[in-house]
């Protein structure tokens, strides 16, 4: 595994590149935080850091918060390295987005379990390939949506961002709630697996029984991962899967589905869903339907704000409109 270990004295540098090296790591040595972010940017494979605290250019600190601010393909887990041990710093670390703390002068050993944890930490993302695959293989029943998983992940994530700024969402929105919906947003139709193929491909407008049936996608979703939840109650990831799976089809004005919702009582997850499920499937082209031009999209938006999908979170979507386009094109 590769790791960064950034720091401005060159007799660190050198003893901890060649104890890592010598465990089997692959270790990459920058100087200052500014150095540490383009040899980051060269390498996308490096998912562990080893970074000084105080440093000239960019700080450890400074580069930590900038490598979580940016929206990076994989989770980095950052060790500080740091001669800084009251409560107070640590405090500031963490909320800098520190995973662990190694304090100088340091012990090889320590270093060396502290990057075991690290590794158990990273491990974990094997989840997210986990239920991008489950997703994938719902939608390649419906292939016709293209890259819409991939699509949708980046509007929840840009729309979730721009929420968690206003006062309405800014206590809910915190956290890994953006992570946790790009991570999940890819399970809202996920039910599909359970509608008949003369219905879910039919090119034609669906009959009122057909449209019955398409509906209990959403149902059938949350059944589904209701089971696992009974397994796992405490596992985060899950639960927000199940209410955007079941509610994103909802409308604030009651008119939705499958349990006629209004408002607030329709999760959060699910309002933030719906805004960029509508959006994307209005401007890709379906067999039934031509694509929309982005304007047009955002006209229909517009119409439904305040009945179809939620006044503010429509708002926040004009906000960032723009940055809708581009990830449209992006994954076209």
């Amino acid at each position: 595994m590769q790791v960064l270990i950034v720091d401005d004295s060159k007799v660190i540098l050198l003893a901890l590149q060649e104890m890592l090296s010598k465990n089997g790591y692959d270790v990459l040595t920058a100087n200052h935080g500014a150095e540490g972010l383009e040899i980051l940017d060269a390498n996308p494979r490096c998912r562990m850091i080893i970074s000084d605290w105080d440093m000239p250019v960019m700080n450890g600190i400074e580069f930590c918060k900038t490598i979580r601010s940016q929206n990076r393909p994989g989770y980095i887990y950052f060790i500080l390295l740091t001669s800084h041990k009251e409560l107070q710093n640590m405090i500031e670390g963490m909320d800098a987005g520190a995973d662990d703390f190694i304090g100088k002068p340091y012990h090889i050993a320590e270093v060396l379990a502290r990057l075991r944890a690290g590794e158990r930490v990273i491990a974990l993302e094997t989840r997210d390939v986990a239920i991008f695959a489950l997703a994938k293989l719902a939608q390649s029943r419906d292939n016709d949506t293209g890259n819409h998983l991939e699509r949708v992940q980046h509007y929840c994530k840009i729309l979730c961002e721009k929420l968690a700024t206003l006062d309405r969402f800014k206590d809910v929105i915190v956290g890994d709630y953006s992570r946790l919906m790009f991570q999940t947003s890819p399970l809202h139709d996920i039910g599909k697996v359970g509608i008949p193929d003369a219905i879910l491909l039919k090119p034609g407008q669906l009959t009122y029984e057909e449209f019955e049936t398409m509906k209990t996608h959403t149902t059938i979703a949350a059944q589904t991962l209701d089971a696992a939840l009974e397994k796992f109650p405490d596992v985060a990831f899950l639960k927000m899967a199940k209410e955007i799976a079941e509610s994103h089809h909802e409308k604030v004005d009651g008119s939705g589905y499958p349990y006629g919702l209004r408002g607030d009582a329709i999760p959060l997850c699910g309002r933030i869903m719906a805004v960029a499920d509508v959006y994307d499937a209005l401007v890709t082209s379906r067999v039934y339907k031509p694509a929309m031009s982005h304007e047009e999209a955002c006209a229909i938006i517009g119409e439904g704000r305040g009945s179809h999908c939620d006044a503010d979170i429509v708002d926040g979507f004009f906000a960032v409109a723009d940055q809708f386009r581009d990830i449209r094109d992006r994954f076209c």
